[in-house]
């Protein structure tokens, strides 16, 4: 009888064995042969103010696979940063091809590329989404009379979307805020996305009025690198794409189409937000204010 041979892993000599497992495991990620050039754009994402919900790095993953799909031979590379590593980094000559950042980082100013468009800081930094500021009260009722917390997290500047709301109220410290208010300690919060993330995540019923006069919850991103400026630029395209600012509810924030008001210059320096922060504590009027800040 003619003895029928059934392949099997084992019928593999293991010398074969080995070989074809290490071709599998090297093959580079999506399906790339060997010669094929991948062009790898560093983003770094630097949070310097408190977002909504979930993890703005995660989301610029999210929008680097979208980017990926729609531009051949390129992988963008995310990865969080702080904003002290940030300035390391820097101060050792190392850079990122992309910048996400939340303000407060004018030292990378100088490296930021022209990008042709105008918002906020010129053409060299472009928001991708951002944030609100609010008034939450626990009734419907926003003429009553009471104290307000205002909510102080992150480098951004609450006490002056108090200012310009004309809002007096007593500075806190973030979740100190929140729970003083929950608590009844304050009639008002005034308050951020987070604030309005942590209330629909406890089922907190609470009245909120957007605060528009003032905001500088801006996400911004910034191109530093001439050698990969194409591929950056595009991802920076992608970041402000329909498609991708209808996703941003999934992290809290908000898209940057319709922004309004005053707003601080995306690499303005600890001097000049000094000054703006002093003059603001002095009292002085908005129009000498306005010489600090940007129309949106």
């Amino acid at each position: 009888m003619k003895r029928v041979f059934r392949f099997t892993w084992r019928a593999l000599p293991f010398f074969v064995l080995a070989a074809v497992l290490l071709a599998v495991f090297l093959l580079p990620r999506g399906g790339q042969v060997r010669g094929e050039e991948v062009r790898i754009v560093r983003v770094w994402n630097v949070d310097t103010f408190e977002g909504g919900k979930g993890s703005r790095t995660s989301f610029l993953k999210r929008a680097a696979l979208l980017a990926e799909r729609e531009r051949e031979g390129v992988r963008y590379l995310v990865t969080s940063v702080t904003q002290e590593g940030a300035l390391a980094a820097l101060a050792e000559g190392e850079m990122p091809d992309v910048l996400s950042f939340g303000g407060c980082l004018s030292a990378f100013g100088a490296y930021a590329l022209p990008l042709g468009e105008s918002f906020a800081d010129g053409d060299r930094a472009l928001p991708w989404c951002r944030g609100k500021y609010f008034l939450f009260s626990l009734t419907d009722d926003f003429s009553a009379s009471g104290d307000t917390a205002i909510s102080v997290g992150g480098s951004n500047l609450s006490v002056a979307a108090a200012y310009f709301s004309e809002i007096r109220g007593t500075e806190t410290q973030s979740l100190t805020a929140y729970v003083d208010f929950l608590g009844g300690k304050f009639r008002y919060l005034l308050g951020t996305q987070r604030d309005r993330c942590r209330f629909a995540s406890r089922g907190a019923a609470v009245y909120e009025k957007e605060l528009p006069a003032y905001c500088d919850l801006y996400q911004y991103a910034a191109v530093l690198s001439e050698q990969s400026y194409d591929d950056a630029l595009f991802f920076i395209d992608i970041l402000r794409s329909e498609t991708v600012q209808s996703m941003l509810s999934d992290i809290g924030m908000f898209p940057v189409a319709g922004a309004e008001g005053y707003t601080m210059e995306a690499f303005a320096d600890e001097e000049h937000i000094s000054a703006f922060v002093q003059a603001l504590r002095m009292g002085e009027s908005v129009k000498f204010l306005r010489n600090f800040l940007k129309t949106v």
